[in-house]
Formats: C-alpha cells, structure tokens, sequence
C-alpha cells in the first residue's frame, strides 16, 4: 500500500530493539498497543502485505502516527503492553478488564486477628490472600475456616489493658460454640495465633500440618476416654479431607507453580489458569478475551498470563503453558509433553474448553444471530472459502442393487435445515447403478433450473462421495460455467475425509469441530431425505405391479389405490369396506377377493 511520506520515514527511522508501538489515527486518538522484539521488523509488516483479516486492513489505513517505547527485553515489553492497554483501552486491541471487584480473604492486623472476606485492600500491614474469582469459593473456604478453627467475629479492641479491666462479655457466639471467649480472657493470645498460623497455611494450600494437629488430638482424646472431644477432631480431620479432595492434584510433590492454556475460536479467546500449591488446586479462573484483530494463540496467551499474574498477585517462579514463550530471566517456562504436569497443563485445557462452550451455549440461547455468524466465520475458515457459506446445498445418491436410482438436494441456510428447500430426483439418463453418472445429471439439473429461474445459488456445494462422485459434478459446474464460481467439496464416508477440486490431499477437520458437524448433519439429512424417497418410490413401485395383475382395474383404478395405500402389504391388510371407501363397491370386491385368493391359496401350499 501507498504510504504518506510522514509514515514512511516514521518506519525507516524504528530500531531493531525490543519495545512497545502505538498507532494513532489523524485525530490523535490511540487505535493499537502492540508489543515487539523487533520493532521495526514488526511495524513495517502491518504495511508491507494485505492481510487475510478485514479489520487489521482497516487499521492499517488509519494509521496516521507511530510512536514507540524501546525497552530491554521482550518480557518488559509484555509487561508495558499490557499496562498500557488496561490504562488506554484501544480500540483494536483485546480489552482486559480490572480486578477491583474481586473478592479477597483477610487476615486482620489486630490483636486476635479476624478472618474475612473483603473487596478492599487496605495496606495496614493485614495480610490478603487472593483474590479469588467469585464469592462462593471465598464462603466455602470461611465456613471450613470456621468448623476447624473457632475465631472471634466482633470488632472489638481487644487489647490486654481492655480485657484486663473487664470492658467485654462474652457474645452469643461464645455460648453456641464459635468462639473461646477472648473477650474475657478465656482463650490466651498464644493459643489463638496458633491457630491464625493454622489458617495462613491452609489458604496458601497447605493441609498437611492441620491434619497432623488434628490427627494428634484425636488420638489423645481417645487415650484419655473423652470420646465426646475426639469424635469432634475426627469430624474436623473429616472436613478437612474433603476440602483438599476437590483439589488435590496427581502428584503432591508438585508445589507452586502457575499452569495457563488457551482455547480460541474466530471471535473469542478463553484463557484457563490453576494455582497449584502443595500438590493441590487452590485457585481457578478462565479469562475471556474478544478478539480485535488475527491475533495468534501465543501472543493472546502471553498477554493473558501478565495480566493474571498482577491480577491475582501471582508470584510463583514457574509456569506451564501450551508453548514456548519469553517471560524474561526471573520466570521459568515449562512445556510439558508428558508426566503430571502435562496432566494438569490438558486439565486446565479440558477446564477452557468446557467454560467456551458454556458460553457457546447461553449465546446460541440468548443470541441466535451471533452465534449463528460465528459459526458462519469458523466455517469459512476451515473450509478456506472466499465468503461464508450462508447458503450450502447436499447431494447424495441412493439406488439399491441399481433399481429406482433417485437422488436427494438438501439445503442448509444458515447452518440450519431449509426444508422447504430440499428437492427429489428421479434419474432419468443413467441405466443401471452408476453413481458417478447419477452425481453429474442431478448437479446439472439442479443449477440449470436455478439460472433458468433467476433464483440464489449456493456458495458451497457438498458431494456424498470421494473423488469419483466430485469430479462428476464438476463437468456439470464446467458445463453450466460456473466451476470456480461456487466452491464444492466431497466428503468421503469413511473417515470424513474432504477433498478439493484439483487437490490430492484431502483436508481432515477436528473431529470435535463445529464445523465438522454442521457437513455431518448435512450429510446425514440428505442421506435420510434420499433414503426416504427410495423407499417409498420401491413401495409404490411394487404396488403398481401388483395392482396391474388384477383382472378389470384400470390405470385411473390403479393411481387411486396407489395414492392412499402406499404399500402392497397395507393393501392385502384392507378391509372390504375401506377398499370400498376409496374406489367404491365393484371394484373393491375384485380387489378383496384377489388377495383372499391368493392368501388362502398360500396357506394351502404351506400346509
């Protein structure tokens, strides 16, 4: 593209280093922040190609200003992109939200701290564990909290001068067992930080020691009969468990460490991320990002894990991801290709793929339209078509041992069955089972009586069949010039293999893909709707000929019958009187009394 010679010399001048760009529109407004290890390799590709996304095409013709922030290395550039994008919010850039809203669990700096939750971090010297991602983890963690470790709940300044001189009486939650009692004096300082330490390890992931305390306690209860006590220790120990079930990893020697994975579509990207400390899963969180231009997996990925890191005040020295990236020296990458850390790497994938279609869901229900463009767009890339194929027509053949050959068009608008739509055909030039012949009389049939009518043709053409049944089809594209004008594909049976005009090697789609499913279901209905019309053309067939042989029925006769009865067996079972209902008296009787012939004629045979 043409560029202005300000632009042009703004390019020639961008160093080689590390950085950060922005681009501004002629306004002065910010439109992109990007990040880059080589800034002026990777500014100058967004002006030196049309790209394949439309909206980076529009960006790049409002550039007007390029500024940038040389940096030292690729990891500081990642950490200043995502501040500058949380603090301008661009318009063709991933938007990530702030945390403010996040719920966080206290530990009160205070004499016989409290333990609760917050959305407000106030630097007193409390400690803060979080944040979590929503409300209900932080209550489920309290009320273990409060069934291991009874603690205070008031605001009182308990401190020794105050307690000393009698200020305090103990509340209701002493007298039904919540708390010892601080108050006044019941339960010493020393033995209540015992159990704040107690809580402080168990909110960062660490159950062993509770469960030994507890364990010990059990067991010097039981010694010393108070089976009352140690019955109570044993439902703590209980409580605990179950806690550190739900998020115990495989290996517990496997401590600290932060594991991200991304799940992405045309439109959406869904970053899962678990905290793992102590061998278990203390914290989980799926970050959505809706994406503004063709943004790889890597460079969302990577995004995603600097934002979540400062988000959840993350401070672990390893991470493992999907693929390799640069985070800078202080930080070790970890891509796993077996082992438990891969386990937990395809956990939290199996985590991003069922949040996405989660939202996949409530979209279909709450959007139809968007969701039916987005499957639309995931098509059209999959498929490497040209447009969407809004409009998608299914041909399939079905004969058995070469008799009735018909063959049935089915039409998808939209991703969805357009019934009215669909359309028979009796094959008319092809003798014999001949399915490539079959596949080139319909194909041109059928798109002859669209340009003859004026009517929409489709932008994708679907052949039930390999290479054979395509290229069939092809000469009917050829011979109604329109091959290269609409794209078709055929799709074998066997292992839903696709193939190209011209193109050997066929193209093989995720079997989990929307895509793939959407030519499955085409594929199947025109199987069925092809399979049903056989059936009922065979039925009709054999009843005609059966019909035939009555002495004194006619054609007209013949036509009646084959309407309403459909089938020769449906006939045969007939009353007198319903034959006569649809033909009248006479003729039913001959009719009637044929078959009874032939029936009893049968059964003496048989015996």
């Amino acid at each position: 593209m043409a560029l202005s010679p300000s632009l042009e010399l703004q390019l020639q001048t961008l160093p080689d280093n590390p950085g950060v760009y922005q681009y501004f529109d002629a306004e002065g407004k910010i439109l992109y922040v990007g990040k880059a290890k080589n800034l002026k390799k990777r500014v100058s590709s967004y002006f030196n190609k049309v790209h394949d996304n439309a909206k980076t095409n529009v960006l790049v013709r409002k550039i007007h200003e390029i500024r940038h922030i040389v940096v030292a290395t690729e990891a500081d550039a990642l950490l200043l992109e995502n501040n500058l994008i949380k603090k301008l919010q661009p318009r063709y850039n991933v938007l990530l939200k702030d945390d403010k809203s996040y719920p966080w669990i206290c530990i009160k700096r205070e004499p016989y701290p409290r333990v609760f939750s917050t959305r407000r971090m106030i630097k007193d010297g409390s400690e803060y564990f979080g944040p979590y991602t929503n409300f209900k983890v932080v209550h489920t963690i309290l009320d273990m909290i409060k069934e291991l470790y009874p603690l205070r709940t008031c605001q009182l300044d308990l401190k020794p001068a105050n307690i000393k001189s009698g200020k305090f009486k103990v509340c209701l939650e002493y007298h039904i067992g919540n708390c010892k009692g601080p108050c006044e004096g019941l339960e010493s300082e020393a033995h209540y930080l015992e159990q704040v330490a107690a809580i402080r390890e168990i909110l960062k992931g660490n159950f062993k020691d509770s469960l030994r305390d507890f364990k010990k306690k059990m067991q010097e209860f039981a010694a010393e009969m108070q089976f009352e006590e140690a019955q109570k220790m044993k439902e703590k120990i209980e409580a605990l468990e179950n806690y550190q079930a739900r998020s115990t990893v495989l290996n517990p020697k496997i401590s600290n460490i932060d594991v991200f994975s991304i799940v992405s579509d045309e439109s959406m990207a869904f970053v899962n991320f678990l905290q793992i400390a102590h061998g278990a899963i203390i914290r989980s969180h799926t970050l959505e990002l809706k994406k503004k231009l063709d943004e790889t997996d890597q460079e969302l990925l990577e995004l995603a894990v600097i934002e979540l890191r400062e988000r959840f005040h993350l401070t672990s020295k390893e991470i493992v991801v999907p693929f390799e990236m640069d985070l800078g020296d202080k930080i070790k990458v970890t891509v796993p290709q077996l082992g438990d850390k891969k386990q937990i790497l395809e956990l939290s994938q199996r985590n991003a793929k069922y949040h996405r279609l989660e939202q996949l869901k409530q979209i279909q229900i709450v959007d139809p339209e968007r969701h039916t463009n987005r499957i639309m767009a995931q098509m059209q890339k999959d498929l490497r078509l040209s447009v969407e194929p809004r409009h998608i027509e299914c041909f399939d053949n079905s004969n058995i041992q070469g008799t009735n050959p018909v063959s049935a068009c089915v039409v998808f608008k939209d991703g969805k069955p357009s019934k009215k739509d669909y359309r028979h055909f009796n094959v008319k030039t092809v003798e014999g089972p001949n399915d490539f012949a079959t596949m080139e009389e319909v194909v041109y049939r059928r798109y002859k009586r669209l340009l003859d009518e004026n009517q929409p043709l489709p932008q994708l053409i679907i052949i039930d069949g390999g290479k054979g049944q395509l290229s069939s089809a092809l000469k009917s594209l050829e011979a109604l010039d329109l091959r290269g004008k609409i794209a078709i594909i055929g799709i074998a049976k066997r292992l839903e293999e696709l193939f190209y005009p011209g193109d050997s090697v066929p193209l093989y789609l995720d079997k989990k893909s929307e895509t793939l499913k959407v030519i499955q279901f085409l594929r199947n209905e025109a199987h069925r709707f092809g399979i049903t019309f056989h059936r009922d053309k065979r039925s009709k067939s054999a009843l005609q000929t059966s019909i035939e042989t009555i002495p004194g029925i006619g054609e007209k006769t013949m036509q009646t019958l084959i309407k309403h009865f459909k089938s020769v067996k449906r006939l045969k079972e007939a009353s007198e009187s319903e034959i006569s209902d649809v033909i009248g008296p006479s003729k039913a009787k001959k009719i009637y009394e044929f078959y009874t012939t032939i029936q009893n004629n049968n059964s003496l045979e048989h015996n």
